[in-house]
């Protein structure tokens, strides 16, 4: 069962569709994991995800490198601001909130209209 959980982890994360949520739920709803460490394990997993995304990406040019740089800052602080807080939360509190957001993107992805951008696709 964990190596189908991982290869979900992994296909979600490298998608761009934030595989950790497959992992967190399945390491504090059925593997009995508390939720800080689901998160701990959750950003080991994925480092090798994202540097193997992340030369993929980049050889079929569709990282932004202007973009993520101006990211970055922001990142880095919300990561420091994330971890410190997250330490500092009661744990079944965190994990509402977590269920909280769940169900928000779900209902969002779920009645959400697609708007045409009109950027075009890379064929091969």
């Amino acid at each position: 069962m964990n190596i189908i959980i991982g290869l979900l982890s992994g296909i979600a994360a490298s998608m761009g569709f934030g595989g950790g949520f497959v992992l967190i739920i399945y390491l504090t709803a059925f593997a009995g994991v508390n939720q800080i460490t689901a998160q701990g394990v959750n950003l080991l997993f994925f480092l090798p995800v994202a540097l193997v995304s992340l030369v993929i990406h980049q050889k079929n040019r569709l990282i932004k490198w202007k973009v993520l740089l101006k990211l970055i800052p922001g990142g880095l602080l919300g990561i420091a601001s994330g971890a410190f807080i997250a330490a500092h939360i009661d744990v079944s509190f965190l994990q509402k909130m977590f269920a909280g957001l769940l169900i928000f993107v779900g209902f969002k992805e779920l009645f959400h209209k697609n708007v045409d951008t009109g950027t075009k696709t890379k064929e091969k």
